[in-house]
């Protein structure tokens, strides 16, 4: 089955419905955090069972800027927006809205699947164990990880007696500092890649580049994943901004950046070995810039 915008357009259908289903009918002794692990429960399962009627396994990656969204204001709603909570909740919806466009026009929302998947899919080379891998990886690992580093604010979801610290501005400070290089960084890859593809007019500064394959220039000169980097640093802002209602800067939720920032460093050496296999001068790449973290000298 081909997957279209009616298909997509099914999907959000379905997951809006689960999202207020389970927040309007769960029983009432039901916390923040259980209603947020029930709904990943159900939207796990959705995911999975779309993979399987239509061979696409991009859907987990259609969620990735919508679900945690719905999860902040769960959380805030709980608080009974109390400032944290919806300070909180107004920073990660200005971080999905922004990932939600950069996603859409790259294609996600009209049927265009995460190439990575077709290539792990082929490495794994056994149909069984590809319906094993998307069950527990693709549809149930990645969303528990919404459950995860959203999980912080579990923190906020009871009325907090303490005022906002000076913790708790460095964080909003270090979310929008991320932000800022997670937007930059993927203007200017999106920009590079519509070039050397010529479906942008291509800038005569960069045609090394584009004959190479691939950007080193910009914030690549400093980072080879400068998005990934942005995109870490936003959650762990969150966490340190949540734990600044906390009564100590060390919470058990610290597990939700670290699994993000594992995931990451799985994706980003998966990513290279796909990479480079495509571009002969990748290796030399890799040994003047670091995966993720910036160099600056």
């Amino acid at each position: 089955m081909k997957v279209t915008k009616s298909t997509i357009l099914v999907f959000f259908l379905a997951i809006v419905l689960i999202v207020f289903g389970v927040v309007a009918f769960a029983p009432a002794s039901f916390s923040a955090l259980q209603q947020v692990s029930l709904i990943t429960a159900l939207t796990a399962l959705l995911s999975f069972l779309f993979s399987l009627v239509t061979h696409d396994y991009s859907w987990t990656d259609r969620l990735w800027s919508t679900l945690p969204v719905a999860y902040a204001w769960i959380y805030a709603q709980a608080a009974s927006f109390h400032a944290g909570a919806l300070v909180a909740a107004l920073l990660i919806t200005l971080w999905g809205a922004r990932l939600t466009y950069n996603f859409a026009r790259r294609g996600g929302y009209t049927g265009e699947e995460d190439y990575r998947w077709s290539i792990l899919n082929k490495r794994i080379g056994n149909p069984f164990g590809w319906i094993i891998f998307n069950l527990l990886f693709i549809a149930s690992y990645q969303q528990f990880l919404f459950i995860a580093f959203t999980s912080p604010l579990s923190l906020l979801s009871v009325r907090s007696p303490q005022a906002f610290t000076p913790v708790g501005f460095l964080a909003i400070v270090l979310f929008f500092l991320c932000l800022g290089i997670e937007t930059l960084a993927d203007q200017q890859q999106y920009t590079f890649q519509q070039a050397k593809y010529h479906l942008l007019k291509r800038d005569d500064r960069h045609s090394e580049e584009y004959e190479r394959g691939f950007r080193t220039t910009g914030l690549f000169k400093l980072s080879r994943h400068p998005n990934y980097f942005g995109e870490l640093g936003v959650w762990w802002s969150i966490y340190l901004f949540c734990v600044s209602f906390h009564t100590s800067l060390f919470h058990f939720t610290i597990a939700g950046p670290i699994l993000l920032t594992l995931l990451f460093i799985g994706s980003t050496i998966f990513t290279e070995s796909i990479t480079s296999s495509k571009y002969p001068e990748y290796a030399a790449y890799k040994k003047q810039v670091p995966a993720i973290l910036f160099r600056f000298w």
